[in-house]
């Protein structure tokens, strides 16, 4: 018997976007109680009856726990197998998170996996239960009116919940758990009822022998709509054209053995590619960001019926579709889905379009979830958490919305140039660069105009404030450029395309010039502190050739003594780090052992933080407690190292 431990901050149970995302923030299935990602506590819990005994192999109870004899976490699926007088119960919480089936990944359905036999040669009486409660239906800590019903689905045995009000799409903001919808359970054997208005209860009587007994049940959620999408309301890209969740739970429940299969044999790729990258360390670190990076967004269908894959900024402002947030994940969609990258930059260049904005320069975020509505990010009118996102969309030319100084302009057009470019390399739709070609040659022009030395503004890591003269802001304006030759080469205009390479190697050559030291490149052109510098990984990525190997040799090499117990800081200003770039920055080393030093204390992290949320990325690497950021998209990140591999 396999006795693994895999230990996490928080463990994923329910991870299938921002409203629908329940984690375990311990060890063991019963050693908390079950929260949404912002911890507002959302009750589960499950408890068999062996032979006339109860006990908790779920939650926390007044029960005795089973024991747990062991727990695995992989990309998909949390797996526990419990024991207790004479029983052995394995737990399964999984969700069809696969890259190649879109309208599994998208539909808001989890299932729990059940596996029971005797240990003991002996046969058993068994009542195993199952409580999802209504708190999953509604924001805050007072329980509104409930209703609900019970029914029988396609021979599956089918209960709901949800508020006798509905006010959908009634909030935005950050830390807000949905406050609209029904949850729904539902299981091909036992009785699923609505019990009261508290939840729904699931619960299989069983004579257990040393054959065993296999089963699952289902928990989804139907959120009625899902985003509003400028002003029309959209449903998740798995339930467009009138597709219902009923419908979507009996078609899940039919494919449960090959969408199983199809998890499981994910799993395994990801773990092998993992592990020969970086060992067991590495395997940790994109077991934990997998579904953990997929629940941080809502995929929909756009009015014209394409994709739209909406990033939420948990636990930092709830921005919807942000681009510098959606620039660290890509690593992950790149490797699995590249056409998921275009479909995180469709919305950003739709709104780019509109006569709102007017600016030279590429927006920060199209709303705040769930309104992809306009940026919020810079506007002078202010915002208070859960008030409905204003509709800046529908603003005139003309309108004085945003503060310049609080934008990123550098920063998200070297993003987006980046971002349509890769995913381009692996092979997504030219449509979009097609189609907003004529946008994009402004930002390049931004680009060339500010970026080789940037004044003093935001980048992505805008938690650090304003900095002048930031030499990796300007490295994205150089990575930036290159990736607007090559798109400038698909759409067949090569004599422009050479003049833009030309016009990045140039500056290449210059900012290598004044950034690089012996010790390693500095923070700013004035030569003070140093950094990360990952934004550089790009030119290893995309082969542009814009640095030689031996700069990133020596610059990776330098990082090693600066580290602290769980990682190594942003830059010199701060004790605190980013996983996500931390890892950009291994994935530049042109040693292994050096990329795998670099790592490990992220795993060390991960293994042994106080911080009970799911996988921070945002910590700090002297006490391995986190700052802030919870659940974010950004982990997607954590792949670069795969997609190295992918462009090797």
């Amino acid at each position: 018997m396999n006795h693994t431990m895999d230990r996490l901050p928080a463990l994923p149970l329910i991870a299938n976007d921002p409203y629908f995302s329940i984690w375990m923030p311990g060890d063991t299935l019963t050693s908390a109680e079950p929260i949404h990602w912002s911890g507002a506590p959302k009750h589960l819990d499950g408890h068999i009856v062996i032979d006339g005994h109860e006990y908790c192999y779920f939650g926390q109870s007044s029960r005795p726990a089973m024991r747990t004899v062991s727990l695995s976490v992989t990309a998909t699926r949390t797996v526990s197998v419990l024991e207790a007088a004479g029983i052995e119960l394995t737990v399964t919480f999984w969700s069809p998170a696969l890259p190649d089936d879109l309208d599994a990944l998208s539909t808001p359905i989890t299932f729990v996996d059940f596996a029971l036999r005797a240990l003991d040669g002996q046969t058993h009486s068994v009542s195993l239960r199952f409580f999802a409660s209504a708190e999953l239906c509604y924001d805050g800590q007072v329980p509104p009116a409930l209703v609900g019903d019970a029914f029988t689905l396609a021979s599956l045995q089918t209960a709901f919940i949800g508020q006798a009000q509905q006010k959908v799409l009634g909030h935005s903001g950050d830390h807000i758990t949905i406050d609209w919808g029904y949850l729904y359970l539902s299981a091909p054997c036992g009785t699923v009822e609505k019990e009261d208005t508290r939840g729904l209860r699931y619960t299989l009587e069983e004579e257990i022998g040393k054959e065993g007994l296999h089963t699952f049940l289902m928990l989804g959620y139907d959120d009625i709509a899902s985003i509003n999408y400028f002003g029309t309301l959209c449903r998740a890209w798995g339930l467009r054209d009138g597709k219902t969740l009923p419908q979507s739970l009996a078609a899940f429940a039919s494919r449960h053995d090959d969408l199983l299969c199809a998890a499981k044999a994910l799993d395994e790729k990801v773990a092998l590619q993992a592990q020969a990258v970086g060992g067991d360390d590495y395997g940790l670190i994109a077991a934990a960001a997998w579904r953990h990076t997929f629940a941080a967004h809502k995929l929909i269908a756009t009015p014209e019926g394409e994709m739209a894959f909406l990033s939420k900024e948990n636990d930092s402002n709830g921005c919807i579709g942000t681009v510098d947030v959606s620039y660290p994940s890509v690593p992950l969609f790149l490797t699995f889905c590249p056409e998921l990258v275009n479909a995180l930059c469709r919305p950003v260049l739709y709104f780019a379009s509109l006569p709102v904005w007017q600016e030279d320069f590429a927006p920060h975020d199209v709303g705040r979830y769930p309104y992809a509505t306009g940026q919020v990010y810079a506007a002078k009118r202010p915002l208070p958490n859960g008030q409905v996102a204003l509709p800046f969309y529908l603003y005139p030319e003309g309108t004085d919305v945003y503060d310049l100084r609080y934008q990123m302009p550098v920063e998200e057009c070297g993003n987006m140039l980046i971002m349509l470019e890769s995913a381009l390399s692996f092979g997504a739709s030219d449509t979009l660069i097609r189609t907003y070609a004529p946008l994009l040659s402004r930002w390049v022009k931004y680009l060339d105009t500010y970026g080789e030395d940037p004044g003093e503004q935001l980048c992505t890591d805008d938690f650090a404030g304003h900095l002048a003269r930031n030499v990796n802001l300007s490295a994205k304006a150089v990575v930036g450029i290159a990736c607007w030759s090559r798109i400038l080469e698909r759409l067949g205009e090569t004599e422009e395309a050479a003049h833009w390479y030309r016009r990045s190697a140039e500056m290449a050559r210059s900012w290598l010039a004044r950034a690089d030291r012996p010790e390693g490149s500095v923070l700013t052109f004035d030569g003070s502190g140093w950094s990360m510098k990952y934004n550089l990984v790009w030119d290893l990525v995309l082969k542009l050739d814009l640095l030689p190997r031996d700069f990133y040799d020596k610059e990776t090499r330098s990082y090693l003594p600066r580290m602290g117990e769980f990682g190594l800081p942003l830059d010199s200003r701060a004790d605190y780090t980013k996983s996500d770039w931390l890892v950009w920055c291994a994935s530049m080393a042109q040693d292994k052992e050096v990329f795998c030093q670099l790592i490990a204390p992220l795993a060390h992290y991960l293994r042994t933080t106080s911080t009970r949320r799911p996988f921070s990325d945002w910590y700090d690497t002297q006490t391995g407690v986190y700052v802030a950021f919870i659940g974010r998209s950004v982990q997607g990140g954590v792949y670069m190292p795969l997609l190295l591999e992918k462009a090797k």
